[in-house]
Protein backbone atom coordinates (compact mmCIF):
# COMPACT_ATOMS: atom_id res chain seq x y z
CA UNK A 1 0.00 0.00 0.00
CA UNK A 2 0.96 3.74 -0.08
CA UNK A 3 2.66 4.78 2.70
CA UNK A 4 1.18 8.35 3.87
CA UNK A 5 2.17 11.84 3.78
CA UNK A 6 2.80 14.26 6.80
CA UNK A 7 1.34 17.68 5.91
CA UNK A 8 1.64 21.09 8.56
CA UNK A 9 -0.50 23.57 8.33
CA UNK A 10 0.94 26.60 9.88
CA UNK A 11 -1.84 28.91 9.71
CA UNK A 12 -1.29 29.87 13.18
CA UNK A 13 2.57 29.99 13.11
CA UNK A 14 5.02 27.44 14.31
CA UNK A 15 7.38 26.66 17.48
CA UNK A 16 9.58 23.92 18.10
CA UNK A 17 7.37 22.85 21.18
CA UNK A 18 3.81 23.13 18.74
CA UNK A 19 5.29 20.57 16.41
CA UNK A 20 6.35 18.24 18.90
CA UNK A 21 2.92 18.55 20.11
CA UNK A 22 1.07 17.87 16.78
CA UNK A 23 3.25 14.59 16.09
CA UNK A 24 2.87 13.22 19.85
CA UNK A 25 -1.23 13.99 18.95
CA UNK A 26 -0.89 12.73 15.72
CA UNK A 27 0.28 9.47 16.77
CA UNK A 28 4.20 9.65 17.71
CA UNK A 29 4.65 6.83 20.20
CA UNK A 30 5.33 8.75 24.01
CA UNK A 31 7.71 6.26 25.22
CA UNK A 32 10.12 6.43 22.39
CA UNK A 33 10.37 9.83 22.91
CA UNK A 34 11.43 10.47 26.29
CA UNK A 35 13.61 7.45 26.10
CA UNK A 36 15.46 9.48 23.50
CA UNK A 37 15.49 12.58 25.09
CA UNK A 38 16.83 10.53 28.50
CA UNK A 39 19.92 9.18 26.39
CA UNK A 40 20.56 13.39 25.99
CA UNK A 41 23.62 14.51 27.78
CA UNK A 42 21.52 17.07 29.44
CA UNK A 43 19.95 17.82 32.93
CA UNK A 44 17.99 20.28 34.89
CA UNK A 45 14.82 20.08 32.78
CA UNK A 46 11.20 17.94 33.35
CA UNK A 47 9.25 16.96 30.19
CA UNK A 48 5.44 17.63 30.70
CA UNK A 49 3.21 16.27 28.09
CA UNK A 50 -0.57 16.90 28.73
CA UNK A 51 -4.24 17.86 27.07
CA UNK A 52 -5.65 21.64 26.52
CA UNK A 53 -8.46 23.28 25.51
CA UNK A 54 -7.03 25.98 22.19
CA UNK A 55 -10.02 27.84 21.23
CA UNK A 56 -12.09 24.90 22.07
CA UNK A 57 -10.28 22.60 20.40
CA UNK A 58 -8.91 19.71 22.46
CA UNK A 59 -4.91 19.96 21.61
CA UNK A 60 -1.54 18.24 22.89
CA UNK A 61 0.86 20.94 24.98
CA UNK A 62 4.79 20.03 25.10
CA UNK A 63 6.35 21.89 28.09
CA UNK A 64 10.01 21.43 28.64
CA UNK A 65 10.12 22.65 31.99
CA UNK A 66 13.77 23.79 33.32
CA UNK A 67 14.77 23.54 37.14
CA UNK A 68 15.77 27.58 37.21
CA UNK A 69 13.81 29.61 34.97
CA UNK A 70 10.46 28.48 32.81
CA UNK A 71 8.39 31.01 32.83
CA UNK A 72 7.29 32.46 29.40
CA UNK A 73 7.59 36.68 29.75
CA UNK A 74 3.88 38.33 29.11
CA UNK A 75 2.37 39.83 26.17
CA UNK A 76 3.01 43.10 27.46
CA UNK A 77 6.64 42.94 28.30
CA UNK A 78 7.37 41.21 24.77
CA UNK A 79 5.64 44.28 23.20
CA UNK A 80 8.39 46.42 25.25
CA UNK A 81 6.87 47.62 28.07
CA UNK A 82 8.91 46.84 31.06
CA UNK A 83 7.02 45.71 34.12
CA UNK A 84 7.30 43.40 37.36
CA UNK A 85 8.12 39.30 36.13
CA UNK A 86 6.73 38.57 39.12
CA UNK A 87 3.07 38.62 37.45
CA UNK A 88 4.05 36.92 34.79
CA UNK A 89 3.79 33.86 37.02
CA UNK A 90 -0.40 34.35 37.29
CA UNK A 91 -0.62 34.75 33.43
CA UNK A 92 -2.01 31.24 31.98
CA UNK A 93 -3.03 31.53 28.54
CA UNK A 94 -3.52 27.46 29.11
CA UNK A 95 -6.34 25.69 30.32
CA UNK A 96 -5.81 22.49 31.36
CA UNK A 97 -8.84 19.81 31.03
CA UNK A 98 -10.47 19.22 33.94
CA UNK A 99 -11.90 15.61 35.18
CA UNK A 100 -15.18 16.03 33.54
CA UNK A 101 -12.89 16.48 30.10
CA UNK A 102 -10.52 13.12 30.81
CA UNK A 103 -9.02 12.08 27.14
CA UNK A 104 -6.78 9.10 26.63
CA UNK A 105 -3.21 11.36 26.56
CA UNK A 106 -2.01 10.96 29.61
CA UNK A 107 -0.25 14.13 31.73
CA UNK A 108 3.17 13.13 31.79
CA UNK A 109 6.03 14.26 33.65
CA UNK A 110 9.69 13.15 32.60
CA UNK A 111 12.52 13.80 34.65
CA UNK A 112 15.74 12.73 32.73
CA UNK A 113 17.61 12.82 36.29
CA UNK A 114 15.64 9.80 37.13
CA UNK A 115 14.52 8.72 33.73
CA UNK A 116 11.08 7.88 34.88
CA UNK A 117 8.07 9.30 33.89
CA UNK A 118 5.29 9.52 36.71
CA UNK A 119 1.49 9.87 35.65
CA UNK A 120 -0.57 12.51 37.47
CA UNK A 121 -2.50 16.11 37.78
CA UNK A 122 -1.67 19.35 38.77
CA UNK A 123 -1.73 22.57 38.44
CA UNK A 124 -0.62 24.12 34.69
CA UNK A 125 2.53 25.85 34.80
CA UNK A 126 3.32 28.62 32.81
CA UNK A 127 5.71 27.57 29.97
CA UNK A 128 8.77 28.64 28.10
CA UNK A 129 8.96 30.36 24.91
CA UNK A 130 11.78 30.68 22.68
CA UNK A 131 12.04 34.52 22.71
CA UNK A 132 12.26 34.70 27.14
CA UNK A 133 15.69 35.37 28.36
CA UNK A 134 17.64 32.42 29.34
CA UNK A 135 19.96 34.31 32.56
CA UNK A 136 20.92 30.68 33.56
CA UNK A 137 21.66 29.16 30.13
CA UNK A 138 25.38 28.89 29.04
CA UNK A 139 25.57 30.08 25.25
CA UNK A 140 26.51 27.04 22.91
CA UNK A 141 27.58 27.18 19.18
CA UNK A 142 26.78 24.47 16.35
CA UNK A 143 30.07 22.32 17.36
CA UNK A 144 28.70 22.21 21.06
CA UNK A 145 25.38 21.45 20.16
CA UNK A 146 26.17 18.48 17.73
CA UNK A 147 28.35 16.59 19.85
CA UNK A 148 25.40 16.78 22.44
CA UNK A 149 23.38 14.96 19.53
CA UNK A 150 25.69 12.95 18.40
CA UNK A 151 26.33 11.42 22.30
CA UNK A 152 22.44 10.46 22.76
CA UNK A 153 21.11 7.23 21.66
CA UNK A 154 18.72 8.92 19.51
CA UNK A 155 18.44 6.98 15.72
CA UNK A 156 21.19 7.64 12.77
CA UNK A 157 17.89 9.60 10.77
CA UNK A 158 16.69 11.79 13.97
CA UNK A 159 20.17 12.56 14.66
CA UNK A 160 20.73 14.04 10.79
CA UNK A 161 17.54 15.67 10.94
CA UNK A 162 18.09 17.36 13.99
CA UNK A 163 22.10 18.69 13.07
CA UNK A 164 20.28 19.33 9.87
CA UNK A 165 17.40 22.03 11.58
CA UNK A 166 20.48 23.35 13.81
CA UNK A 167 22.56 24.01 10.88
CA UNK A 168 19.66 25.98 9.47
CA UNK A 169 19.41 28.01 12.51
CA UNK A 170 22.88 28.57 12.87
CA UNK A 171 23.54 29.72 8.53
CA UNK A 172 20.35 32.04 9.77
CA UNK A 173 21.75 33.66 12.22
CA UNK A 174 25.58 34.45 10.58
CA UNK A 175 23.55 35.83 7.82
CA UNK A 176 21.57 38.04 10.36
CA UNK A 177 24.79 39.11 12.46
CA UNK A 178 27.15 39.02 9.79
CA UNK A 179 29.49 36.64 10.99
CA UNK A 180 30.75 33.00 10.37
CA UNK A 181 29.19 30.09 10.83
CA UNK A 182 31.77 29.15 13.82
CA UNK A 183 31.55 32.96 14.90
CA UNK A 184 27.57 31.66 15.90
CA UNK A 185 26.86 31.36 19.38
CA UNK A 186 23.24 30.41 20.25
CA UNK A 187 22.39 31.69 23.31
CA UNK A 188 18.70 31.51 23.24
CA UNK A 189 17.87 29.05 20.73
CA UNK A 190 21.36 27.00 22.23
CA UNK A 191 19.15 26.91 25.60
CA UNK A 192 18.46 22.77 27.17
CA UNK A 193 14.73 23.57 26.24
CA UNK A 194 15.26 24.31 22.40
CA UNK A 195 17.87 22.12 21.95
CA UNK A 196 14.73 18.86 23.32
CA UNK A 197 12.49 20.56 21.40
CA UNK A 198 14.44 20.19 18.21
CA UNK A 199 15.62 16.81 19.49
CA UNK A 200 12.24 15.78 20.02
CA UNK A 201 11.07 17.01 16.71
CA UNK A 202 13.53 14.56 14.72
CA UNK A 203 12.53 12.02 17.31
CA UNK A 204 8.79 12.16 16.46
CA UNK A 205 9.39 12.52 12.57
CA UNK A 206 11.66 9.51 12.27
CA UNK A 207 9.33 7.56 14.36
CA UNK A 208 6.37 8.73 12.32
CA UNK A 209 8.26 7.87 9.12
CA UNK A 210 6.12 9.64 6.53
CA UNK A 211 6.93 8.73 3.22
CA UNK A 212 6.95 12.73 2.36
CA UNK A 213 6.08 15.96 4.14
CA UNK A 214 4.52 19.09 2.83
CA UNK A 215 4.73 22.10 4.76
CA UNK A 216 2.19 24.70 4.28
CA UNK A 217 3.28 28.59 3.77
CA UNK A 218 3.88 30.32 7.25
CA UNK A 219 1.39 32.73 8.85
CA UNK A 220 3.30 35.24 10.86
CA UNK A 221 2.59 38.11 12.97
CA UNK A 222 3.72 41.53 12.95
CA UNK A 223 5.04 44.49 15.47
CA UNK A 224 8.03 44.08 17.75
CA UNK A 225 8.87 41.43 20.49
CA UNK A 226 12.05 42.36 23.45
CA UNK A 227 14.31 39.61 23.36
CA UNK A 228 17.98 39.14 24.30
CA UNK A 229 19.22 42.16 22.57
CA UNK A 230 16.25 44.76 22.85
CA UNK A 231 13.56 45.04 20.59
CA UNK A 232 13.70 43.51 17.29
CA UNK A 233 10.67 43.51 14.64
CA UNK A 234 8.28 40.60 13.73
CA UNK A 235 8.83 38.49 11.56
CA UNK A 236 11.81 38.09 13.53
CA UNK A 237 15.48 38.55 11.61
CA UNK A 238 16.55 34.95 12.01
CA UNK A 239 13.28 33.75 10.52
CA UNK A 240 13.00 36.26 7.86
CA UNK A 241 16.27 34.85 6.96
CA UNK A 242 15.36 31.65 7.19
CA UNK A 243 12.82 31.84 4.61
CA UNK A 244 15.33 33.73 2.37
CA UNK A 245 17.93 31.06 1.94
CA UNK A 246 15.41 28.10 2.30
CA UNK A 247 12.45 29.51 -0.24
CA UNK A 248 9.79 29.18 2.46
CA UNK A 249 6.66 31.03 1.85
CA UNK A 250 5.96 33.52 4.43
CA UNK A 251 2.90 35.31 5.20
CA UNK A 252 1.96 38.60 7.25
CA UNK A 253 -1.05 38.81 8.96
CA UNK A 254 -2.44 41.38 10.98
CA UNK A 255 -2.07 39.78 14.76
CA UNK A 256 -0.06 41.93 17.01
CA UNK A 257 2.94 39.05 18.27
CA UNK A 258 5.05 36.64 17.05
CA UNK A 259 3.71 33.69 15.81
CA UNK A 260 6.61 32.35 14.01
CA UNK A 261 9.84 31.57 15.56
CA UNK A 262 13.10 31.06 14.41
CA UNK A 263 12.91 27.09 15.65
CA UNK A 264 9.69 26.62 14.05
CA UNK A 265 10.98 28.34 10.51
CA UNK A 266 14.19 26.17 10.64
CA UNK A 267 11.94 23.05 11.47
CA UNK A 268 9.89 23.51 8.80
CA UNK A 269 12.53 24.47 6.27
CA UNK A 270 14.65 20.99 7.02
CA UNK A 271 11.50 19.12 7.08
CA UNK A 272 9.68 19.92 3.94
CA UNK A 273 9.63 17.58 0.81
CA UNK A 274 7.31 19.39 -1.14
CA UNK A 275 5.04 22.57 -0.98
CA UNK A 276 2.20 20.82 -3.17
CA UNK A 277 -0.26 18.73 -1.56
CA UNK A 278 -1.56 15.32 -3.40
CA UNK A 279 -4.81 16.26 -5.65
CA UNK A 280 -6.36 13.51 -3.97
CA UNK A 281 -6.47 12.27 -0.79
CA UNK A 282 -7.90 10.79 2.20
CA UNK A 283 -6.84 12.27 5.93
CA UNK A 284 -5.67 9.08 7.64
CA UNK A 285 -5.37 10.89 11.15
CA UNK A 286 -5.35 14.38 12.61
CA UNK A 287 -2.99 16.27 15.57
CA UNK A 288 -2.70 19.71 17.04
CA UNK A 289 0.17 21.32 18.74
CA UNK A 290 -1.03 24.06 21.01
CA UNK A 291 0.85 27.54 21.04
CA UNK A 292 2.24 29.27 24.23
CA UNK A 293 -0.18 32.26 24.02
CA UNK A 294 -3.32 33.64 23.10
CA UNK A 295 -3.78 35.59 20.38
CA UNK A 296 -6.22 36.78 17.96
CA UNK A 297 -5.47 33.46 15.58
CA UNK A 298 -6.53 29.77 16.86
CA UNK A 299 -2.85 29.10 18.46
CA UNK A 300 -2.91 25.84 16.95
CA UNK A 301 -0.52 23.79 14.46
CA UNK A 302 -2.61 21.14 12.80
CA UNK A 303 -0.75 17.84 11.45
CA UNK A 304 -2.37 15.17 9.48
CA UNK A 305 -0.91 11.71 7.86
CA UNK A 306 -2.75 11.99 4.68
CA UNK A 307 -2.95 8.87 2.11
CA UNK A 308 -2.68 9.76 -2.01
CA UNK A 309 -5.53 7.93 -3.50
CA UNK A 310 -3.37 7.70 -6.98
CA UNK A 311 -1.56 4.43 -7.12
CA UNK A 312 1.60 6.11 -8.08
CA UNK A 313 2.94 9.34 -6.83
CA UNK A 314 3.21 11.74 -9.84
CA UNK A 315 4.90 15.10 -9.07
CA UNK A 316 6.76 17.94 -10.75
CA UNK A 317 10.91 18.13 -10.42
CA UNK A 318 13.44 20.75 -12.27
CA UNK A 319 16.03 19.62 -14.20
CA UNK A 320 18.74 22.08 -14.22
CA UNK A 321 22.17 21.56 -16.37
CA UNK A 322 25.38 23.23 -17.24
CA UNK A 323 28.50 22.63 -19.82
CA UNK A 324 31.22 23.00 -18.51
CA UNK A 325 35.13 23.13 -19.91
CA UNK A 326 37.50 25.18 -17.78
CA UNK A 327 36.69 23.53 -14.59
CA UNK A 328 39.01 21.42 -12.33
CA UNK A 329 37.74 17.88 -11.30
CA UNK A 330 37.81 18.90 -7.61
CA UNK A 331 35.90 22.04 -8.20
CA UNK A 332 33.33 19.69 -9.87
CA UNK A 333 33.86 16.63 -7.29
CA UNK A 334 32.83 19.11 -4.40
CA UNK A 335 30.18 20.86 -6.24
CA UNK A 336 28.37 17.63 -6.50
CA UNK A 337 28.68 17.00 -2.77
CA UNK A 338 27.56 20.60 -1.96
CA UNK A 339 24.41 19.68 -4.30
CA UNK A 340 23.32 16.57 -2.83
CA UNK A 341 24.06 17.70 0.69
CA UNK A 342 21.64 20.71 0.50
CA UNK A 343 18.81 18.03 -1.06
CA UNK A 344 19.17 17.58 -4.74
CA UNK A 345 17.46 14.80 -6.03
CA UNK A 346 20.30 13.56 -8.09
CA UNK A 347 23.26 15.01 -9.20
CA UNK A 348 25.85 13.76 -11.82
CA UNK A 349 28.32 14.33 -14.59
CA UNK A 350 28.27 12.89 -17.96
CA UNK A 351 31.32 13.53 -20.62
CA UNK A 352 31.14 15.37 -23.49
CA UNK A 353 32.99 17.55 -26.36
CA UNK A 354 32.18 20.84 -27.01
CA UNK A 355 33.29 23.52 -29.46
CA UNK A 356 36.48 22.75 -31.03
CA UNK A 357 36.17 19.39 -29.91
CA UNK A 358 37.25 20.57 -26.03
CA UNK A 359 36.35 18.09 -23.34
CA UNK A 360 34.15 18.79 -20.79
CA UNK A 361 31.40 17.90 -18.48
CA UNK A 362 27.66 18.66 -18.74
CA UNK A 363 26.64 18.77 -15.19
CA UNK A 364 22.98 17.90 -14.67
CA UNK A 365 21.10 18.44 -11.12
CA UNK A 366 17.24 17.28 -10.59
CA UNK A 367 15.42 19.28 -7.64
CA UNK A 368 11.58 20.33 -6.28
CA UNK A 369 11.22 23.61 -8.03
CA UNK A 370 11.34 25.19 -4.45
CA UNK A 371 15.27 24.53 -4.17
CA UNK A 372 16.03 26.29 -7.53
CA UNK A 373 17.55 29.07 -5.87
CA UNK A 374 19.32 27.16 -3.93
CA UNK A 375 20.80 25.07 -6.22
CA UNK A 376 21.86 27.53 -8.72
CA UNK A 377 23.96 29.48 -6.15
CA UNK A 378 25.95 26.57 -5.43
CA UNK A 379 26.86 25.86 -9.74
CA UNK A 380 27.61 29.50 -9.92
CA UNK A 381 29.89 30.00 -6.90
CA UNK A 382 31.30 26.58 -6.71
CA UNK A 383 32.59 26.27 -10.78
CA UNK A 384 33.19 28.38 -13.82
CA UNK A 385 29.84 28.01 -15.53
CA UNK A 386 28.24 31.55 -16.65
CA UNK A 387 24.87 29.71 -17.29
CA UNK A 388 22.14 27.08 -16.51
CA UNK A 389 19.46 25.84 -17.79
CA UNK A 390 15.81 25.29 -16.58
CA UNK A 391 13.80 22.73 -17.41
CA UNK A 392 10.35 21.66 -15.67
CA UNK A 393 9.50 17.68 -15.67
CA UNK A 394 6.92 15.69 -14.77
CA UNK A 395 7.95 12.63 -12.51
CA UNK A 396 6.02 9.61 -11.52
CA UNK A 397 7.33 7.82 -8.87
CA UNK A 398 7.30 5.03 -6.23
CA UNK A 399 6.18 5.08 -2.77
CA UNK A 400 8.54 4.87 -0.84
CA UNK A 401 10.07 5.25 2.96
CA UNK A 402 13.43 4.00 4.59
CA UNK A 403 13.28 1.91 7.73
CA UNK A 404 16.16 0.69 9.81
CA UNK A 405 16.02 -3.14 10.17
CA UNK A 406 17.68 -4.84 12.86
CA UNK A 407 19.63 -7.73 11.25
CA UNK A 408 21.75 -11.15 12.26
CA UNK A 409 24.62 -8.69 10.87
CA UNK A 410 23.69 -5.23 12.29
CA UNK A 411 21.24 -2.41 12.12
CA UNK A 412 20.63 -1.83 8.02
CA UNK A 413 18.85 1.00 6.45
CA UNK A 414 17.01 -0.36 4.04
CA UNK A 415 14.78 1.46 1.40
CA UNK A 416 10.98 0.00 0.93
CA UNK A 417 9.43 0.66 -2.75
CA UNK A 418 5.41 -0.25 -3.94
CA UNK A 419 3.65 -0.74 -6.72
CA UNK A 420 0.45 -1.98 -6.79
CA UNK A 421 0.77 -5.14 -4.80
CA UNK A 422 4.52 -5.64 -5.16
CA UNK A 423 6.93 -4.82 -2.61
CA UNK A 424 10.51 -4.05 -3.30
CA UNK A 425 13.59 -3.78 -0.50
CA UNK A 426 16.56 -1.62 -1.19
CA UNK A 427 19.30 -2.03 1.62
CA UNK A 428 20.78 1.36 1.75
CA UNK A 429 24.81 1.59 0.35
CA UNK A 430 26.41 3.17 3.76
CA UNK A 431 24.95 0.27 5.90
CA UNK A 432 25.91 -2.74 3.43
CA UNK A 433 29.39 -0.95 3.51
CA UNK A 434 29.52 -0.71 7.12
CA UNK A 435 28.46 -4.44 7.69
CA UNK A 436 30.44 -5.80 4.80
CA UNK A 437 33.77 -4.22 6.45
CA UNK A 438 32.98 -5.87 9.94
CA UNK A 439 31.80 -9.11 8.88
CA UNK A 440 35.07 -9.72 6.82
CA UNK A 441 32.04 -10.13 3.85
CA UNK A 442 31.63 -9.74 -0.19
CA UNK A 443 29.54 -6.04 -0.60
CA UNK A 444 27.24 -8.70 -3.19
CA UNK A 445 27.12 -10.77 -0.45
CA UNK A 446 25.87 -8.49 2.45
CA UNK A 447 23.48 -6.79 -0.07
CA UNK A 448 21.98 -9.90 -0.45
CA UNK A 449 21.42 -11.16 2.42
CA UNK A 450 20.18 -8.01 4.00
CA UNK A 451 17.62 -7.85 1.12
CA UNK A 452 16.39 -11.63 1.40
CA UNK A 453 16.08 -10.91 5.34
CA UNK A 454 13.52 -8.17 4.86
CA UNK A 455 11.69 -9.55 2.58
CA UNK A 456 11.70 -11.90 5.49
CA UNK A 457 10.92 -9.54 7.89
CA UNK A 458 8.88 -7.23 6.34
CA UNK A 459 8.74 -3.63 7.62
CA UNK A 460 5.31 -1.94 5.63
Amino acid sequence: MNHPILYLECNSGISGDMTVAALLDLGADHQVLLDALASLPLTGYSIEIKDVYKSGIRACDFNVILEHDNHDHDMEYLHGHEHDHDTTEAHTHEHDLSEEHTHSHAHAEYHPETAETHEHAHGSVEPHHEHAHHHHHDARNLNDITKIIQASQLTSGAKDLALKIFQILAEAEATVHGKTLDEIHFHEVGAVDSIVDIAAVAVCIDNLSPAGIVVSPLTDGKGQIRCQHGLIPVPVPAVTAIAMQNDLTLNISDIEGELVTPTGAAIAAAVRTTATLPKEFRIRRMGFGAGKRDYAATGLLRAMLLQPLSKDTHDTILSLETNIDDCSGEALSYTMQQLLDAGALDAFCIPIYMKKNRPACLLKVLCNPEQRTEMESIIFRNTTTIGIRIQEMQRTKLPRKIFALETPWGMADVKCCTYGSDTYYYPENDSVSRLAKQSGTGFTEMYNMIQAYARENPHV
